[in-house]
């Protein structure tokens, strides 16, 4: 279970993955031990995955691609496939209208028309739809709530 020092730990890791131990001891007012036990019981229970960082790649064009899978074909063979399509950064199945959406990053429109096409003759798509990405905003506090 999580508690709530747990989840002021995850508050403070969401926002600064480099923030040591010591002093998210200091803030909570907790030893430099015991947030390093709590961090590791949370990384062996599964609720800390990784601790990353986000690297801008400079591309110039991103897109999200949505596709529909044709019904006889199963979903995760389709989003399986898209992992072998240059510039594919990211697959999510989902739910609605389309079966799932890949996060294309690339460098130009001729190599986005490349990925889209080649998205379009995978065995088992249906049907297309890409939107441009015009503008990212990053929130202005942690997107991670408990």
């Amino acid at each position: 279970m999580v508690d709530e020092i747990d989840k002021a730990i995850i508050r403070i890791l969401s926002k600064d993955a480099r923030r040591n131990f010591t002093a998210i001891g200091k803030e909570l007012k907790l030893s430099e031990g015991a947030v390093r036990r709590r961090v590791r019981n949370l990384m062996e229970k599964g609720v800390i995955k990784s601790f990353t960082i986000e690297v801008e790649r400079g591309y110039q064009v991103k897109a999200f691609t949505f596709v529909s899978v044709n019904p006889n074909t199963p979903t995760p063979t389709v989003a399986e496939a898209l992992r072998r399509v240059k510039g594919v950064e990211a697959i999510y199945e989902i739910t609605g209208q389309y079966d799932v959406v890949a996060l294309l990053a690339v460098s130009d429109m001729a190599e986005l028309n490349k990925g889209i096409e080649d998205i379009r003759h995978i065995q088992g798509v249906r049907d297309t739809n890409t939107a441009i990405i015009l503008r990212q905003l990053r929130p202005t506090s942690s997107s991670y709530s408990l």
